[in-house]
């Protein structure tokens, strides 16, 4: 089930009317058949195309988007629910595309009286969960070191692996804490997580890298990310360097087949991922102190977490608990209890060293 298949399953079984709209009709009405009531209509339609009339007919109070890749993305969604007074919240984790997001429309959507939240997803929305959780404990935050590990066996979509590939093997934007470039897929290490042993890990790009130390005043940040079979894990960073070197490789067009080929695989892993973050500064005394936090996913319920910042957001926008106007990235919106207790029905837990 897909990331927005499992965010539109879980409003309805919270008794909010959703409409189901994509590109194929027949995908939308197999959805609404797994689904309890509570769909309003099933609406084949391309968001590059007539949206602001589909939205003037349709007229939802919140529009979720998840059509990825953002990387390669506009905001002509959101621009059209800001024209259309809609509340708009995407699960973007295109860096510049989240980062952008109030500059590009926040007198806008302020102006129409509409919220506009990027990024309602892992990052930012639980990282900078975990820092709000945290933050009191620390007078300064000298470093963030974190990232994601998924299991073999977790679905991986088409949208997340070619918002992956247009970054690997190429120069990163700079972020605080790193004097030479960096690149994407590489500076590998290896991290520990509770019950899943050791995960390889490599850089990634995502918007946390512009919006966390600005936010918190962290001094060196690193997010990384790691599959759970070191060869495939390994024959990427093989390939970034590819990339690296100079050879005429747009990963992109191999994302596909590269995803069909990663899944052959998907015997010799588990179903079993975590995320990790390691905070480290001083504490209210000015003493050196660190955190460490785990969040693990058992029996392939990893899918469920990226879904939850979106769930909750959208929940309160549609039963008007929440009093936001304007653009802005999903920084601080959702507390790390309201995350967990979500999380509750699933084979999930975190815990803090």
């Amino acid at each position: 089930m897909a990331i927005s298949e499992r965010i539109a399953a879980a409003l309805t079984k919270k008794g909010i009317a959703i409409i189901i709209a994509g590109r194929s009709r027949d995908k939308a009405n197999a959805l609404k058949q797994q689904l309890p009531a509570n769909i309003t209509a099933v609406v084949a339609l391309d968001v590059t195309q007539n949206l602001d009339e589909h939205l003037s007919r349709l007229r939802p109070k919140v529009v979720i988007n998840a059509c990825g890749p953002f990387q390669s993305r506009d905001y002509s969604v959101a621009e059209a629910c800001i024209r259309q007074k809609i509340h708009y919240i995407d699960l973007a984790d295109g860096r510049q595309f989240v980062a952008g997001i109030t500059s590009e429309l926040n007198e806008r959507a302020v102006s129409n009286g509409v919220a506009v939240i990027c990024g309602a997803s892992t990052v930012p929305g639980l990282s900078s969960a975990v820092l709000e959780h945290f933050k009191g404990e620390f007078s300064k935050i000298h470093s963030l070191k974190y990232g994601i590990s998924p299991g073999q066996k977790a679905e991986r979509g088409l949208a997340t692996t070619q918002g992956i590939l247009s970054y690997v093997g190429k120069p990163l934007r700079p972020f605080p804490g790193h004097r030479n470039a960096v690149y994407g897929w590489q500076d590998l290490y290896r991290q520990i997580y509770p019950d899943l042993g050791r995960r390889w890990m490599a850089n990634c790009d995502i918007p946390d890298l512009d919006l966390l130390p600005e936010r918190y005043g962290i001094g060196a940040i690193q997010f990384s990310a790691g599959l759970e079979l070191s060869a495939l894990h390994l024959g990427l960073w093989g390939l970034s360097w590819l990339v690296r070197a100079g050879a005429p490789l747009d990963l992109r067009r191999f994302a596909g087949p590269l995803l069909t080929m990663s899944n052959w695989f998907d015997g010799m892993g588990s179903a079993d991922g975590g995320m990790h973050m390691v905070i480290t500064g001083e504490d209210l005394s000015g003493a050196p102190h660190s955190r460490s936090w785990f969040i693990i996913a058992k029996d392939g319920d990893g899918p469920h977490i990226p879904t939850i910042p979106a769930i909750i957001l959208a929940k309160q926008l549609v039963r008007n608990e929440l009093d936001l106007t304007g653009a802005l990235p999903c920084v601080g919106l959702v507390s790390m209890d309201a995350y967990v207790q979500e999380l509750a029905p699933y084979e999930i837990y975190t815990c803090t060293l």
